[in-house]
């Protein structure tokens, strides 16, 4: 196996890491939106998928409160939080697939065996992470365009505070991206390990002819 596909499949597994530490650091953060006033300009209201925060720059505190019942939660954050439990999900299992088909990792004695293992144990977990990206992209997604609509709702007063983009949301876009990167990595090196799993054909030498006749 050559060194550029290692590097491939090093990269795929090393960024599909990452990539599931920032879909679990998006599922965390209390700031998917966030709301300040000119009223109250030191003090701002953080909404995220389980906790609502309030922060207080003047006193520097942060106080977050848990949501009293899953039916009062906007249609939005109920979408959120299953595609984003689904992300860590399937992530989590890509990467579990992924790590034993990389070439560091030796689970069979025979090579052409060896060589088909990792191939099938990577598409899958290349798959996976694709499947990865594409589900943690939907929600923070969904819920930057409906801020925007909100947003720029002309049927609302100017008066009225409006929500804007949290730091979550952008974390969340660079797990997807990271997650799709990582899955195309892994597939792009399995294509290179399909060329090694291909038989050779052994010809008789004509010296062997030769000595038949």
């Amino acid at each position: 196996m050559d060194s550029s596909n290692g590097t491939l499949e090093l990269l795929g597994v090393g960024l599909a890491i990452v990539a599931w530490i920032c879909s679990l650091t998006t599922i965390l953060m209390p700031s998917w939106i966030t709301l300040s006033t000119d009223l109250l300009p030191t003090e701002e209201t953080n909404m995220g998928l389980w906790v609502t925060c309030v922060s207080q720059e003047a006193m520097d505190r942060l106080e977050c409160r848990p949501y009293d019942s899953m039916f009062d939660l906007p249609p939005d954050i109920i979408l959120a939080r299953i595609l984003m439990s689904l992300v860590l999900g399937v992530g989590l299992l890509g990467v579990l697939l992924a790590i034993p088909g990389i070439r560091l990792v030796n689970g069979c004695h025979n090579p052409l065996d060896d060589f088909r293992c990792k191939r099938v144990l990577k598409a899958i977990g290349g798959a996976l992470c694709l499947v990865s990206g594409i589900l943690g992209l939907i929600p923070v997604s969904y819920v930057a365009h409906l801020t925007l609509v909100r947003f720029f709702d002309e049927t609302v007063p100017q008066i009225v505070p409006r929500w804007e983009f949290g730091y979550a949301l952008f974390c969340g876009w660079i797990a997807g991206i990271l997650h799709l990167v990582a899955g195309s990595l892994l597939l792009i090196s399995c294509l290179h390990l399909q060329k090694l799993d291909r038989p050779v054909s052994r010809r008789p030498h004509p010296s062997n002819y030769d000595e038949q006749f």
